[in-house]
């Protein structure tokens, strides 16, 4: 059994997403939770976010226990990409790529 939270559209790199998820894969629960709060990157609001709605999931729709929890999967996957130009010098256009990711969180029950 697994509960599922999915978050689409977060206006920050997958890159940038996938160091923190990093740090969280095969955690429990708690110490995810515990990791997420108290490292210092911008991709930790919105996985923080996802990771309590994973919980609510996990509790409310399946009954499963806190204690027991773990995060078995976590990935960032990359959304759709808003492109934005930006002047530069002599009538030259550069392009500005503003990346999205779509963020999933899987956890289970240890055995």
């Amino acid at each position: 059994m697994e509960a599922t939270a999915k978050a689409t559209y977060i206006r920050i790199s997958p890159r940038k997403v996938k160091i923190v998820l990093d740090l969280i894969r095969g955690k429990s629960i708690d110490e995810a939770l515990a990791i997420v709060k108290f490292t210092n990157k911008s991709a930790c609001e919105p996985i923080e976010k996802l990771l309590k709605s994973a919980l609510a999931n996990a509790e409310n729709n399946f009954n499963m226990s806190r204690s027991d929890l773990y995060v078995a999967e976590c990935f960032a996957c990359p959304g759709p990409i808003m492109k934005r130009i930006r002047p530069r010098a002599q009538g030259r256009a550069f392009r500005i790529d503003k990346r999205t990711s779509h963020i999933t969180v899987v956890l289970k029950e240890q055995e």
